[in-house]
């Protein structure tokens, strides 16, 4: 079932609108201007009065002999039947009527009333005398040239049967290009300035803040547009940066092969060149495809305490620190829902990271809490942290701070691997300063334990 800000609903109720709408404009506009079409036109009405003023005037004067001089001169201008009659229903002229006129007295029309025609007959009128209509009516049988117009029926047919509802169906048509043609045409510039590698180009903000399946397919083009853009910049960075690293460890090998060492020196320090090329490039390699694979990962419950004694004891052994300068101040109970193979990695590169940019005699300690459906994790280490503008930075690829924190070495690629393993695992990886060193904060799902 479409939820209620479907496109569907939106759809139906046009489609429903537009529907009634053409209902009541035929049943009831057509109905009202049919019966206004059959109507006598004004002129017609006055032309009708007129006689009837005459037939009084005639009447008034001469009488009987007046009426029969009208009659006489209305007959020779209508080619129907006119006659003059009281309010008995008896002919005022000299020539009673005959006992067929007297039957159409018992149909006739006021001349405000709608003349019909879809009959034969032509209808008859009652006129009665504008000044007194006691005195008398002018009967008549209503000339063909006072009849309602057929063209004038005709044109408000084809009014209301053709021209309205085209332009009710041209609005409706509108509507629909709004609703639905508008936003897709959107979609395909987007598209197509894709194709022209203009990767900033973004769905207009109407069709985004939609909340129909046309809003959503616009949001999802926009996070497409951003997530391809942010690739693109980071693969093209990234060569830039690893064509850049790779030119030192180059440079000294050709000053090794061009030098006069003797072949143990030589072998020595191109093994030494060779490992710092490996390292860069699976550093380089591993990151990129963290940021290009977007499989989930298979979740499963980890004691931090544990993972973190096994990762202390493979720092102490390359580093030469004691044991007891890496403390862990973590409760047992402290279980996350994570990968563990990616969780180890994201923690082994913050802690190589801290230990390398602490003081010969510094300590790092490992803390956290319980906060709800997450466990808060922080790392602290006693190298003087960094400026606080570069608190994000240092997440960046190949980011050494090297003149704010001392240290020897490293590409700038661990804590950007460290924060894209744990975001893969529905965590958040930020830093801070503490005061001492720098406090990088770890916040990672619970396990209901």
């Amino acid at each position: 079932m479409p939820n209620r800000h479907s496109l569907f609903w939106r759809l139906a109720f046009l489609l429903v609108g537009f529907c009634l709408l053409m209902v009541a404009l035929s049943w009831s506009w057509g109905q009202h201007m049919e019966i206004q079409s059959g109507f006598l036109s004004p002129q017609s009405r006055a032309t009708l009065h007129r006689f009837a003023e005459e037939a009084e005037t005639a009447l008034r004067r001469k009488g009987r002999d007046g009426v029969d001089q009208w009659l006489a001169q209305m007959r020779q201008r209508e080619q129907g039947f006119v006659g003059v009659i009281g309010s008995d229903l008896q002919s005022l002229a000299s020539e009673p009527l005959s006992d067929a006129q007297r039957q159409h007295l018992t149909f006739l029309r006021g001349a405000d009333w709608p003349m019909s025609r879809n009959s034969k007959r032509i209808p008859w009128l009652k006129i009665p005398f504008p000044q007194d209509p006691s005195l008398g009516s002018v009967v008549i049988e209503l000339p063909q040239r006072l009849m309602p117009s057929r063209w004038t029926l005709l044109f408000w047919k084809l009014v209301t049967n053709g021209l309205i509802p085209g332009l009710l169906a041209l609005l409706f048509c509108v509507g629909l290009y709004r609703m639905l043609i508008r936003p897709l045409n959107q979609l395909r510039e987007q598209a197509n300035a894709w194709r022209a590698d203009q990767l900033t180009a973004r769905v207009d903000r109407e069709t985004t803040q939609r909340r129909d399946e046309l809003g959503e397919l616009g949001r999802a083009f926009d996070h497409m547009a951003e997530r391809l853009q942010g690739t693109v910049a980071l693969q093209q960075q990234m060569l830039h940066d690893l064509s850049h690293e790779l030119r030192t460890p180059l440079s000294r090998l050709r000053v090794a092969c061009d030098g006069e060492q003797d072949a143990a020196c030589l072998r020595e320090r191109l093994s030494r060149e060779i490992d710092c090329m490996q390292r860069l490039v699976e550093d380089a390699l591993q990151l990129a495809w963290l940021d290009a694979e977007r499989a989930p990962l298979a979740l499963a419950p980890i004691q931090v305490q544990a993972l973190w004694e096994m990762l202390c004891e493979d720092a102490c052994y390359e580093c030469g620190w004691s044991r007891e300068r890496l403390h862990c101040q973590l409760p047992a109970d402290c279980w996350v829902q994570g990968h563990l193979n990616s969780l180890a990695q994201a923690l082994e590169n913050i802690l190589r990271n801290a230990i390398r940019h602490s003081p010969a005699d510094g300590v790092i300690r490992l803390q956290g809490q319980r906060q709800g459906n997450h466990w808060l994790l922080w790392l602290e280490d006693e190298g003087g942290g960094v400026a606080e503008g570069e608190l994000e930075r240092i997440f960046a690829p190949f980011t050494r701070l090297d003149d704010s924190r001392p240290g020897d070495g490293g590409f700038g690629l661990g804590l950007s691997i460290a924060r894209n393993a744990v975001q893969r695992q529905a965590g958040q990886l930020w830093a801070q300063n503490s005061g001492r060193g720098l406090r990088l904060n770890m916040r990672l799902p619970a396990v209901a334990l």
